[in-house]
């Protein structure tokens, strides 16, 4: 039996500025003024743990919340495959969130693109916190079930 496997990304958004021999002052000019613009930018691939849930919020705005799995397999020091699985809450917003949430369905395989976000609530009288990717673009993936 053969197991689909979806695992994160990660993807440097990042520069370093280089000194030295072969590197001028223009150069180091352009990665500075790269920098600057930097994004808070998040990509993960991964399966839905369970089914969307799509909410009403405020007037007629709809919200998505997703599940996303990302795993990833690798070799221990004692020679034996190891699994690390990691859960991301992904929201999504308006349109985008009713269109998505027709699509997928628990064991959907999904790639999403957006921010991370990090909130603080209340939850019986105790603060709790929250990190969220924000969606900003998504590829729906084949099923589990299908992938081969």
């Amino acid at each position: 039996m053969t197991v689909a496997r979806m695992s994160l990304i990660v993807v440097p958004c990042f520069a370093i500025a280089l000194a030295g021999k072969g590197h001028g002052q223009k150069r180091n000019q352009q990665t500075i003024a790269m920098m600057s613009t930097m994004k808070n930018k998040v990509q993960l691939i991964g399966n839905l743990g369970r089914d969307p849930e799509l909410k009403e919020v405020g007037k007629g705005m709809q919200l998505l919340r997703l599940n996303l799995a990302t795993t990833e397999r690798y070799k221990g020091a004692d020679g034996e495959w190891k699994e690390d699985t990691q859960w991301h809450t992904v929201v999504a917003w308006g349109k985008q969130a009713e269109a998505l949430s027709a699509r997928v369905k628990k064991g959907s395989g999904l790639m999403v693109e957006g921010r991370l976000v990090h909130r603080k609530y209340e939850k019986d009288g105790e603060p709790r916190y929250a990190t969220e990717v924000v969606l900003a673009e998504y590829q729906v993936l084949a099923d589990r079930s299908t992938a081969a």
